[in-house]
């Protein structure tokens, strides 16, 4: 920093590629208000350096915080966590602020962001903000594709407070440090990880649900040799590429060679990050592999690009949109994210915009892993890692079919295609979703629909322990389908278990079987006697598996009504009955939204 002038570093700490980019824009906005700025992954630095940001003039330290999951950092992040949690430095002088991002949806609502921040007041650190007060801006991001217009205005709000009190944009070095947690710890043993994905061959994929409109599908990844471990409850990454017809179109579109070969470099010298991708490479390549094009683009894109528009009526409205008045951001929300606009459908349904596909593909941000809970136990299958997920594909307002990037790539590879064996790139992401360490202690999972996945790993390896010989305590399965004759995952399977006692009980609810709906959580208040005796008596560990925002919520209720009526206690107290389980690692969420 101090041999290039700059005096605003971005860190990042990002598993989706939101923390990267906006870290990209923060630092690139600096030159805006004179000063300037890099973005920097903090798993390439010695942190404990941060104490010498005090030797460079009027500076400032960001930390951007995202949470994920249990509250755990991302891959990137884990390092630096470990060390603020061991290391003693002395960070007096150091002025800093925090930015926690996160979503309300779940539990631990950003509480890297409230942790960062509070190591850091301990270490010395002065903390300034536009929050000063109450310390970490919060940013929620319950629906992550908002995140454009809430990160533009708390930016604007940050500035405004900074100018106040310094007179000037960031007159302190920025460390903006973003992480989007994930509970990854990076193992010594197992070579390959998101930087070096390991190729999966795929043995079996095959159709799970008998009938019915949806397609489930049951895929099985090969790992021998691969020295990569995993334990139940892990997930599993796998990096897909993009449709061809939609490249192609784009491709189209613009009117250009998509096989040529090109190479984007980064105009400032001294950044890290000299390629957006990896080059040379082609624009084929690049829009197959690299960049997300099925995603509604983000407002700066927007914004980016509206000036390639020839329609003035074009320009003004992709402005608007990009702008922060009510009416862009409504007509944004409407146009763009309600209507699941991807950049072929806005390029379409814009005919006189077409940019350089050299820019497009600098804006485009990368395309992410997915992640999915694994369906297998490595006791039982020690050599192979179970998939269990459902096809994305469904008719937008516009009337156009969206698919799911992963899911419809993953349908189509079929262990033997064209006489060559199908492969995945694919790593493995530590959890926090574990079995009780004391195989005696009982279970209790609800997982409806897909969210059965890690619960086939967690009766596979119970059977598995029963077999050895050990001691194990009840294993109770709650699933939920919609027909019993068309959707029941795993049916067989599950049916076995029961019969030879490794599920000690089998609860299936068949939401549309009959006139009335019924849900898990309806099973579990049906059988609230031996739910309350398995968690209040026999310390049962409960694992909930699937959709955060509606069914982990009623579970939750429904735990909160058991422990009402049949433990005597106030709502507030069996509120705080629950938080104690989860606080003692007896209550755990693999959930999405």
């Amino acid at each position: 920093m101090k041999k290039t002038g700059k005096n605003i570093v971005v860190f990042y700490g990002s598993q989706t590629g939101t923390a990267e980019e906006f870290a990209n824009r923060l630092a690139k906005d600096a030159h805006r208000y004179g000063m300037k700025g890099m973005a920097a992954d903090p798993e390439e630095y010695d942190m404990s350096e941060l104490s010498r940001l005090t030797e460079v003039e009027n500076s400032i330290a960001i930390f951007c915080m995202a949470t994920y999951g249990e509250g755990d950092p991302t891959d990137n992040a884990q390092d630096f966590y470990d060390w603020l949690q061991e290391g003693d430095a002395d960070f007096s002088g150091v002025k800093y602020t925090v930015f926690a991002l996160g979503n309300k949806t779940y539990e631990h609502y950003n509480s890297m962001g409230k942790y960062v921040d509070k190591r850091l007041a301990e270490l010395g650190a002065r903390r300034k903000s536009a929050n000063d007060l109450t310390g970490v801006m919060m940013l929620n991001i319950d629906n992550i594709m908002l995140l454009n217009t809430i990160l533009s205005d708390k930016k604007v709000q940050f500035c405004k407070q900074v100018c106040n009190v310094w007179g000037q944009f960031l007159t302190h070095v920025v460390v903006y440090f973003m992480v989007y947690l994930l509970s990854f710890i990076v193992c010594s043993h197992r070579p390959f990880d998101s930087k070096n994905p390991f190729l999966a061959a795929v043995t079996v994929n095959r159709k799970l649900n008998k009938a019915g409109d949806r397609h489930l599908m049951h895929l099985e990844l090969d790992i021998t040799g691969s020295k990569i471990r995993y334990e139940s409850g892990d997930h599993v990454a796998v990096y897909p590429i993009n449709d061809s017809v939609i490249v192609n179109r784009i491709g189209d579109l613009l009117g250009v060679d998509l096989d040529t070969v090109i190479s984007l470099n980064n105009l400032d010298e001294e950044s890290n990050k000299k390629h957006p991708f990896p080059c040379p490479s082609t624009y084929r390549t690049a829009l197959t592999h690299y960049l997300d094009i099925t995603n509604p683009p983000r407002t700066n894109v927007l914004y980016e690009l509206a000036q390639y528009a020839t329609e003035p009526k074009d320009q003004e409205n992709m402005r608007k949109m990009a702008s922060s008045s009510p009416e862009g951001k409504a007509l944004y929300q409407s146009w763009v994210l309600d209507s699941c606009r991807n950049i072929l459908a806005i390029l379409e349904d814009f005919p006189s915009l077409r940019p350089p596909i050299d820019h497009l593909c600098e804006l485009l941000p990368r395309l992410q892993a997915r992640y999915y809970s694994i369906a297998s136990s490595s006791k039982v299958h020690a050599n192979s890692i179970h998939i269990c997920a459902v096809v994305v594909e469904y008719e937008t307002k516009t009337g156009r079919v969206n698919k799911g990037v992963a899911t419809n790539w993953l349908k189509n590879k079929m262990p033997t295609d064209n006489g060559h064996k199908a492969t995945v790139p694919m790593y493995i992401r530590k959890s926090q979703f574990r079995l009780p360490f004391k195989s005696t202690n009982p279970v209790i999972m609800v997982g409806p629909g897909t969210g059965i996945a890690p619960f086939m790993g967690f009766v596979q390896e119970r059977g598995w322990l029963k077999e050895q010989g050990k001691d194990v305590g009840d294993t109770v399965l709650y699933y939920g389908c919609r027909y019993k004759k068309e959707d029941f995952l795993y049916q067989e399977e599950l049916e076995e278990f029961e019969k030879t006692g490794v599920l000690t009980a089998l609860n299936v609810a068949f939401s549309r079987d009959q006139a009335e709906k019924v849900y898990v959580q309806h099973l579990l208040k049906k059988n609230k006697e031996a739910v309350w005796r398995l968690v209040h008596s026999d310390n049962a560990h409960i694992y909930i598996c699937g959709d955060a925002r509606n069914m982990a919520r009623d579970v939750q209720n429904a735990f909160y009504e058991i422990a009402e009526e049949l433990g005597g206690l106030s709502r507030s107290q069996a509120v705080d009955y629950v938080k104690k389980l989860m606080t003692k690692g007896r209550y755990s969420q693999d959930v999405w939204s």
